[in-house]
């Protein structure tokens, strides 16, 4: 990516070369042409929709499977923006249905790591309408009208579809979204490609897509919780919930219905089910099928994770 680092492999302990400027790691996504593959066990090979296909609810859940056949819902990214991204908005599921045959993109952001003084863009600063936004991006001006957050380690941010944003430089985050690439690029702070070429952006398309309103709540309020589930995002696309332990625990699913997945942003803990264990470590991300109903977290380190399923 233009603007991505190595941040993901200094503090993720993703397998790059220190050269690349790497801007994602796609932890668990079933997008068309970049699937998940299983690296271990007898499944070893085995891609994620392939996986589902043969066992359909006993690994995503059966109202997740009924509803989704073998498209894995949720996408799960590591971000590093070494520079600033686009100003961009996704669309919604309507719309992105009639354009694009696929689905919105709601989205959530929880920020693993920042430089001081680090900001992200979220919504607008004042209730407007598209004539006023067009008006003030024809004359350069857009920025005046963007709410520009700061951004520190563990902060969190609901992205609905249809709301503006950038990340901006020196954040490294952990990104829980639908399972969809569509992104409209509205301004990209006059960069070039690698070929001189400004690149391509999508205003005409971005205009239906944007909610212009401006609320109070962009950056979600939360408490200190220690060794309980903290929630960060509860929507019909995902719900979100923090552990940060530093204490054995036990997890129980067996009422969920759904696949969970575990994002370690910190520490590392051993992860037992009935039928095996393995360790889990800070930059891995594990996806724990819907049959398995309960599990046990032991922690050698005080460690951080993100809870993610469907209700």
């Amino acid at each position: 990516m233009i603007w991505g680092g190595n941040n993901l492999r200094k503090l993720l302990n993703k397998d790059f070369p220190a050269d690349l400027r790497i801007g994602e790691s796609w932890e668990i996504s079933s997008v068309p042409d970049n699937i998940s593959v299983a690296g271990n066990g007898f499944l070893k090979g085995k891609n994620l929709q392939e996986l589902i296909e043969v066992y359909m609810g006993d690994l995503v859940g059966e109202k997740v499977f009924d509803t989704f056949g073998i498209e894995f819902p949720v996408l799960v990214k590591f971000i590093d923006s070494h520079d600033v991204l686009s100003v961009q908005v996704h669309p919604d599921d309507e719309l992105s249905a009639r354009r694009h045959k696929s689905r919105g993109k709601t989205e959530m952001w929880y920020v693993i790591d920042a430089e001081p003084g680090a900001e992200l863009i979220t919504g607008f600063n004042e209730q407007l309408s598209a004539e006023v936004f067009a008006e003030k991006l024809a004359k350069g001006k857009l920025l005046e009208i963007l709410n520009f957050e700061k951004a520190a380690p563990g902060d969190v941010f609901y992205i609905p579809a249809g709301r503006i944003h950038a990340l901006g430089k020196g954040i490294v985050l952990a990104e829980i979204q639908q399972t969809s690439d569509i992104t409209y690029r509205i301004y990209d702070w006059d960069r070039l490609d690698a070929n001189g070429n400004p690149r391509q952006l999508h205003v005409d398309l971005a205009v239906d897509a944007i909610d212009y309103g401006y609320y109070n709540d962009y950056k979600t309020s939360l408490e200190v919780k220690r060794n309980s589930p903290l929630l960060l995002a509860d929507c019909s696309y995902f719900t979100v919930q923090r552990i940060w332990f530093d204490r054995d625990m036990t997890r129980d699913y067996s009422l969920a219905d759904s696949f969970v997945i575990y994002i370690c942003t910190e520490g590392w803990f051993n992860l037992e089910w009935g039928t095996g264990s393995m360790v889990v470590k800070k930059g891995e991300t594990v996806l724990i099928p819907a049959l398995i109903g309960e599990v046990d977290l032991t922690c050698k380190v005080p460690s951080n994770l993100l809870e993610v399923y469907l209700k």
